[in-house]
């Protein structure tokens, strides 16, 4: 995939509910702004990488981009699970990610509990992946340092890697 690392940032909106709730594994999601203007080469699946609210701590993240297959969603969503206990929810703030690279393609499953265990696999293999060193440097990139509103953010800018800043709209 020619487009990772990828980097986009967009406000937190309420998904589906389940993240928490269903699942026991809180997601952050994308509007679906920032969803359709996914580069062509970046399918649906499993990806890692890096994700910071606002402008706190980076931390390590695995994203799911697709359809859900498992609960037969007719949206396409993005949805991240940034690896780090927060106090409180984060809706309307402003998501930092870098994608890094890809897991797996999306699938469904026979029951809840595969769904989890395949995720829990998920974390733990971006939790690996993110600490070779061509991974582990992108989390100090400056697109995390910059300050960017997104109502006033100009055309995309280029972070340190020379990589489009994707901001949403």
């Amino acid at each position: 995939m020619k487009s990772l690392p990828y980097f986009c940032r967009g406000e937190v909106v309420r998904g589906f509910g389940r993240g928490s709730k269903e699942l026991g594994i809180p997601t952050a999601n994308f509007p679906v702004s920032v969803v359709d203007h996914l580069p062509a080469d970046i399918g649906t699946g499993i990806y890692y990488g890096w994700a910071c609210v606002g402008t706190g701590d980076v931390f390590k993240m695995v994203m799911s981009i697709g359809w859900n297959p498992y609960y037969k969603n007719t949206k396409k969503s993005m949805e991240t699970h940034v690896i780090h206990t927060f106090n409180e929810d984060f809706y309307g703030e402003i998501l930092n990610v870098v994608m890094v690279g890809y897991i797996r393609p999306e699938r469904s499953y026979d029951s809840l509990e595969a769904l989890i265990a395949a995720i829990n696999n998920d974390i733990e293999e971006a939790k690996l992946m993110l600490e070779l060193p061509e991974h582990l440097k992108l989390k100090e990139d400056n697109f995390f340092t910059s300050v960017t509103s997104l109502s006033s953010a100009p055309p995309p800018t280029t972070a340190s890697t020379s990589q489009t800043i994707m901001n949403g709209h």
